[in-house]
């Protein structure tokens, strides 16, 4: 367990970079301008990570953390008999609770603006659905690979949530069309065969 001055320092550092992300992209960050930004010396950050891409991938463990949290609270509370379309609702619904909760830092994750970002979104999203399928298809006959599947719905709901976004559509909005998308697709016997 991290002691106390060490949870501060990181969390200096990630909030200190995400403010950065407003005045440049990511690829333009440098370690010293960071260290400088955040107030802290370069051997301190070399002492928690060894670059930025570390930096960024422990913000993204920690949103991961966030949305299975979501995930794990919303199965028990409407979902306690398990339903194959209702755990995909919720994958979804922490998925979006998760990128609006975080929206300082997720608007700069879009692909024309940080690929590298994006890329790395994607890819944590992707895993996490990945991982999710493969529980699933134990259970289930599953048409297709868990790879490809989560490689399916993963770039559906990411770019659904994007161009929602783009177009200023409210979150409930968005909520409710993703959902009924989904489970359109979900109920159907394209992917559960």
């Amino acid at each position: 367990m991290e002691d106390r001055r060490i949870k501060k320092t990181k969390k200096n550092l990630k909030v200190t970079l995400i403010a950065m992300l407003s005045d440049m992209p990511f690829e333009q960050i440098s370690i010293t301008e960071l260290c400088s930004r955040a107030d802290i010396s370069r051997i301190t950050f070399y002492t928690h990570y060894n670059d930025k891409y570390a930096l960024v991938d422990d913000i993204f463990k920690d949103m991961i953390q966030f949305g299975s949290e979501k995930y794990r609270k919303m199965q028990k509370e409407n979902n306690p008999e398990r339903n194959f379309v209702a755990s995909y609702r919720n994958v979804l619904h922490s998925i979006l609770d998760l990128y609006y909760e975080n929206y300082n830092f997720f608007r700069h994750t879009r692909p024309d603006k940080n690929p590298f970002l994006a890329f790395s979104y994607y890819n944590y999203v992707l895993k996490t659905i990945e991982t999710y399928t493969s529980k699933e298809g134990r259970v289930l006959k599953l048409r297709y690979s868990a790879k490809k599947i989560a490689g399916f719905l993963c770039y559906g709901m990411v770019g659904f949530i994007n161009e929602s976004h783009a177009e200023n559509t409210p979150l409930d909005q968005i909520r409710a069309e993703a959902t009924e998308l989904l489970s359109n697709i979900l109920t159907s016997d394209v992917i559960v065969g």
